[in-house]
């Protein structure tokens, strides 16, 4: 009998200092599973991100921003929160909340 993968996206935390944490939890088809936790990390500025694949996010703690080109404030995101970003939709990580860690869950989903 195969044993069922399984886990807890908030436990085995680490506070990162110079960069982001990407663990993909689930790649199978044209859908990939992440944790992502930050701590303070953004995006630099004037720096867009531009992907090929849809990306479902959750925020599970902390609290981030997301900026989108051409739209005006960033989104506020807290705990439960969560935005579908279509692929090629330009936007950026505005701002992580730098005293606590921001875990995300996210979902790519190529076409």
């Amino acid at each position: 009998m195969t044993e069922t993968p399984r886990g807890s996206l908030l436990s085995n935390l680490s506070f990162p200092e110079d960069s982001e944490i990407f663990t993909t939890l689930v790649e199978a088809g044209p859908c990939r599973i992440e944790r992502i936790v930050s701590s303070g990390q953004a995006t630099p500025a004037g720096e867009w991100l531009e992907q090929s694949a849809r990306e479902f996010v959750v925020v599970l703690t902390g609290r981030a921003r997301l900026a989108f080109e051409g739209d005006g404030a960033p989104l506020s995101l807290g705990p439960g929160d969560w935005a579908d970003i279509p692929a090629h939709r330009r936007h950026r990580v505005d701002w992580t909340d730098p005293d606590q860690p921001t875990v995300w869950l996210a979902v790519h989903i190529r076409d």
